[in-house]
């Protein structure tokens, strides 16, 4: 019988596609004991936005939430989703940052690093993966960004994975972040990965497009090893497969899973009340799947940033243009997959196209940036012409981009000092991350947001706490 380990996403990317990343360490603490119990082979907790968010908007300590959940999960372990040079953050921070952040992520608890790139550059890796290394980390997982364009053939993927593989990863992670990956392209796609790289692969795809759960169970008939689910109340939409559903199915089919469907169910009902108490978070649209990504091959949170940008400039009825006109960009731009942060730069780059009636008169710093090579090299050469209009006489770099950036950790430590506040490592990475919200924080300026109401769910009034001060609030529900 073939084992498949379970890898649960519903502590990170579950409420990161649902609720906005919202979800509070408390609300996660009581269930973990239970949750350890089913047999899930990993938790994934940590990394994405979920650093970001704690800070930011829940005034939390993230590196108290990962002390917190590494004390009450013994039997399963623990991992995060890294973005290459760029860690938890939106730039490439040097590799002395790099390094101290995966050695204390290492010392607060974490088993397994999930590090990918968004250009699937693997040289924007090799820092993170190093440190890994060094520190002892108990898993590292090469990731390749799954994309559909006329370069992403599987010959390319296996070129990637076999890159990875040289980096001395234990498993290689195929990345859907779009929802585009269809049960044959999965199946194929797994099959020549086990063919010609050999390492154990790790199935992860949202429902956006609604293909997730065939995808993932092709994936597993070609021998992945590996596959992401999110608990039933979390899952679905913009999330991934459910949980129970996927393990029910698999243990049917003779798979091994090792996970106890009865322990799911109380596991369910907690993450019910979760929902529940987190609705004002939930967009009604982000729960269903939306096929128009098979068309537009835009990832759903892409598409409703492109809708709001549009909504702030009174252009909606340009939605149309903008669409047609995201993959033109894409291409212009080396065909970069559609995940943080190029889904940004292409989506705010067509709509400025769109709206200013003429292409590229208008260019971003970040458009720039991503010409120049400032985020690595793009999958597609990007055309000279193309180049010359959006850099005039700049010349791009060909290097690793991290290679020149000066070392920063110490500098960071020493503002921190002179300005009285306590310059531990895990201050001086929040800081160093983000020098703005991350001062604000560990001066004591954040305080957590109160909860929203929930697209007009809740009826009569209830008492938020902001700052200290009481407020009742009247809610009336939508028509």
């Amino acid at each position: 019988m073939s084992k498949v380990k379970i890898v649960d996403l519903t502590l990170r990317d579950g409420h990161q596609s649902l609720l906005a990343t919202r979800m509070r360490t408390r609300d996660m603490l009581p269930i973990l004991e239970t949750f350890d119990s089913a047999g899930i082979y990993s938790f994934e907790v940590w990394g994405g936005a979920t650093f970001d968010s704690c800070h930011r908007f829940l005034n939390e300590n993230p590196w108290e939430r990962l002390r917190e959940i590494r004390k009450r999960v013994k039997n399963a372990k623990l991992q995060m989703l890294l973005r290459g040079q760029n860690l938890v953050g939106y730039r490439h921070y040097p590799d002395d940052v790099v390094e101290k952040f995966v050695k204390k992520t290492i010392e607060n608890g974490l088993d397994i690093f999930r590090i990918f790139d968004a250009l699937n550059d693997v040289r924007n890796l090799v820092s993170s993966i190093k440190a890994a290394k060094k520190y002892d980390a108990d898993h590292i997982q090469g990731t390749i960004c799954y994309t559909i364009s006329p370069v992403h053939t599987t010959e390319k993927y296996v070129e990637i994975a076999n890159e990875l593989a040289e980096l001395e990863v234990d498993s290689i992670c195929l990345k859907d972040m779009a929802g585009l990956l269809s049960p044959k392209v999965a199946y194929d796609l797994v099959k020549a990965l086990k063919k010609e790289v050999g390492l154990p692969i790790n199935v992860h795809s949202h429902y956006t497009s609604g293909m997730a759960s065939m995808a993932l169970l092709k994936g597993v008939e070609a021998g992945a090893e590996m596959i992401d689910t999110c608990m039933s109340p979390l899952s679905s939409g913009t999330s991934h497969p459910p949980t129970e559903s996927m393990v029910y199915a698999l243990n049917e089919l003779g798979y091994d899973t090792g996970v106890n469907l009865d322990v799911l169910l109380e596991v369910r009902n907690y993450f019910m009340k979760i929902r529940e108490k987190y609705s004002g978070y939930l967009n009604p649209l982000s729960t269903i799947p939306d096929t128009r990504v098979l068309v537009y091959q835009i990832p759903g949170g892409m598409f409703s940033n492109l809708i709001s940008q549009l909504q702030e400039q009174n252009a909606l009825d340009k939605l149309e243009e903008v669409l047609e006109e995201v993959p033109r960009v894409r291409e212009d731009l080396g065909y970069p997959p559609l995940v943080t942060p190029t889904s940004q730069i292409v989506g705010v780059q067509a709509v400025i196209n769109v709206l200013v009636g003429e292409r590229y008169k208008v260019v971003t710093r970040e458009t720039k940036d991503l010409v120049k090579g400032m985020y690595g090299r793009t999958p597609a050469p990007i055309k000279p012409e193309m180049i010359k209009k959006i850099l005039g006489d700049e010349e791009p770099i060909d290097c690793r981009p991290a290679d020149l950036l000066e070392p920063e950790f110490e500098k960071r430590k020493r503002e921190l000092e002179e300005m009285g506040i306590e310059a531990s490592d895990e201050n001086v990475l929040i800081y160093a991350l983000f020098p703005q919200t991350g001062l604000q924080f560990l001066k004591g300026e954040l305080s957590e947001e109160p909860f929203p109401v929930g697209g007009g769910k809740i009826e009569g009034s209830f008492e938020v706490e902001v700052e200290g001060a009481k407020y009742v609030v009247k809610v009336k529900p939508e028509s």
